[in-house]
């Protein structure tokens, strides 16, 4: 703690995600209009005390859309990289400790989920069943583990030969108890750092798929989808783009800074 409290990037990234968590939680509260209510008379208008960041242009207030696309965001990110992570943590847990075929066969499907350029995977997946956003965690989070199971693997192929594992063996524990109770707990920080990254990955993917208009649906805000609403106003609505597009920088760039300070803390060969 004390080493990250030394960091100040870290701590700009992680102060920013809480901000998030805050308004994403409290998007109701924080929002003083109805995200999806449609306002012609008062469509297009620039930032002031009544819309903060202005109106959109069917006449929704923008700072109550992007504060309920923030939940979509983070929802998205975090259950879809969560999903990845239990993938990842556990096919990569059984190829470094049971090896031979096992690992081969792991390692080989690893390799075949890499050749393909995985956004265009994703693409190709959501339009054939259909773009929601239960689908669009699915499948960022069916596409995402690779990494994960190759950190995860390499750290236990080290931590399986330590003394204490042996000692395990040698007491009857099974090969369940010491994946779940030695390994994977002491081979999960740089899952932990992957993780983080994932996140910031996730949200990118997720804002690219609904400017595309293959993630969330409108009327449901997303950060994507009102970049693709705005992208034919910008010549007279400038703030539908800006907004938004500062969203998604901030937000990646948040947890791209937590994820560096994180990989600094974690592992004792960086020194600072």
């Amino acid at each position: 703690m004390k080493k990250l409290l030394h960091n100040r990037l870290a701590l700009f990234g992680g102060a920013i995600i809480i901000l998030l968590v805050v308004i994403a939680v409290f998007a109701p509260q924080i929002a003083r209009h109805d995200p999806t209510g449609i306002d012609i008379k008062n469509a297009l208008m620039p930032p002031s005390l009544e819309h903060p960041l202005g109106t959109d242009s069917l006449g929704r207030d923008l700072f109550s859309r992007m504060s309920y696309a923030a939940r979509i965001a983070l929802l998205i990110g975090f259950v879809a990289v969560g999903l990845a992570a239990i993938i990842g943590v556990m096919l990569g847990s059984l190829a470094g400790y049971l090896g031979g075929r096992s690992d081969s066969i792991i390692m080989r499907l690893v390799d075949i989920m890499l050749c393909f350029p995985r956004f265009f995977l994703i693409l190709a997946v959501i339009a054939f069943i259909g773009p929601n956003i239960f689908n669009v965690m699915l499948i960022i989070g069916l596409t995402g583990w690779m990494g994960m199971a190759r950190l995860i693997r390499a750290e236990i192929l080290s931590l399986k030969t330590r003394d204490y594992i042996s000692a395990s063996k040698s007491l009857g524990a099974s090969d369940f108890f010491i994946i779940m109770r030695h390994l994977i707990p002491n081979g999960i920080g740089p899952v932990l750092v992957s993780f983080v990254f994932g996140v910031a990955s996730a949200i990118l993917t997720e804002a690219g798929l609904s400017f595309l208009g293959l993630g969330v649906q409108p009327p449901e805000p997303s950060w994507g989808n009102i970049l693709m609403e705005g992208k034919g106003v910008l010549g007279v609505g400038w703030w539908v783009v800006l907004f938004p597009g500062l969203a998604i920088l901030i937000t990646v760039l948040a947890f791209n800074l937590l994820g560096e300070g994180l990989r600094d803390l974690l592992n004792p060969k960086i020194g600072r």
